[in-house]
């Protein structure tokens, strides 16, 4: 029997909607709002997790807030500019759903130029260090897998894998490889033998409809990428107060490939399997929904993240608790410093 993550098929679902459709649950004021603001438009969508990562950017003198907002669908879209470009901010919540379901509704309701997430992320890369902000090049969703029986090994054909409904491309963890306390030497085994990681289904708006296509990297925008390598010099803050500091002064950095899935991801064991096995910077909860949907909507998009956690066996004092708000304070620099950037370059092209 075929199965499918509940994400997954909530994502298939919204990304079939067409706006009139998702225009039906809107009242008649709401449509004229949303028509009004749009006008206004093309808007840069800022998409952010929690309200902890979205309030330093509503109380920073670079966001000029137009005292508009419009609300639907349990959102709040607040409009302003940041270095006299047009934003959008919206709060998705937590995790791989709520991301989706927002950013589709962002693209489906209003006029936008591309999307922006950013926020903080836990991390799998032992060269970087607390407070530190990444921007992957490539994003992925770690957490669609086809389960293998126990008893079949790589060799065995998965399920369905004829059918090119899953695959054994990617790579796959081996759970014995796991196993504690054995002596060198003697031979072990698991019950739960292996996962492999399958690519996402994606339907693009440009392609033939009901006509899948399979994507498990996804690429930010290339012009954004290349705008992102500017903030590397970019000076990030390091103190929480003026008796609270980090040992180091935080950097931007582009990296390879970020993940994401609906776990909180505290295991050190998976989080270097993911490091050794795909080269993982940050991880997340919401970051692949928007890259997902941004594919599929064909909108570019980039994701800045700063890192909230150490990885344990560090020395820096404290942990992700204390540093939460010196992560997203950092997070915000680099948003404002990217949009300012991106609002030169498109001024001058």
């Amino acid at each position: 029997m075929r199965t499918l993550s509940v994400a997954s098929i909530l994502l298939y679902t919204l990304l079939m909607l067409s706006p009139l459709q998702l225009n039906v649950a809107l009242s008649t004021e709401t449509q004229m709002l949303i028509e009004e603001a749009n006008m206004s438009g093309p808007y840069l969508g800022l998409v952010i997790p929690n309200s902890y990562e979205m309030d330093p950017l509503l109380q920073s003198p670079n966001f000029t807030s137009s005292n508009l907002f419009i609300d639907f669908s349990g959102r709040r879209f607040r409009f302003g500019t940041i270095a006299n470009k047009p934003v959008i901010l919206v709060m998705t919540g937590l995790s791989m759903i709520n991301a989706a379901i927002t950013t589709q509704l962002l693209l489906s309701q209003f006029d936008i130029e591309g999307v922006v997430h950013y926020g903080i992320a836990g991390h799998a890369n032992p060269s970087l260090s607390l407070a530190d902000v990444v921007i992957p090049q490539y994003w992925s969703h770690s957490a669609l897998w086809s389960w293998q029986r126990y008893g079949n090994g790589p060799e065995d054909e998965l399920p369905l894998e004829k059918d090119g409904d899953y695959t054994r491309e990617i790579g796959y963890l081996n759970v014995a490889n796991y196993t504690t306390n054995v002596t060198d030497g003697s031979s072990y085994d698991n019950l739960l033998n292996n996962i492999w990681f399958q690519p996402e289904e994606v339907f693009p708006i440009d392609g033939t409809p009901e006509e899948r296509q399979h994507a498990f990297w996804v690429a930010v925008d290339p012009l954004y990428y290349e705008i992102s390598q500017k903030l590397e010099d970019l000076e990030l803050e390091r103190c929480l107060n003026s008796t609270t500091c980090l040992p180091h002064t935080p950097k931007v950095y582009r990296v390879e490939r970020g993940t994401s899935a609906g776990i909180f991801l505290s295991n050190a064991a998976y989080r270097s399997f993911l490091f050794d096995k795909f080269n993982i910077s940050p991880l997340d909860m919401e970051s692949a929904s928007v890259a997902l949907v941004c594919l599929q909507q064909r909108v570019p998009f980039i994701v800045i993240k700063a890192l909230s956690s150490s990885l344990s066996g560090t020395s820096e004092p404290n942990e992700a608790a204390n540093f939460i708000s010196l992560a997203s304070k950092n997070s915000v620099m680099a948003v404002v410093e990217f949009i300012r950037r991106l609002s030169l370059h498109q001024q001058t092209h």
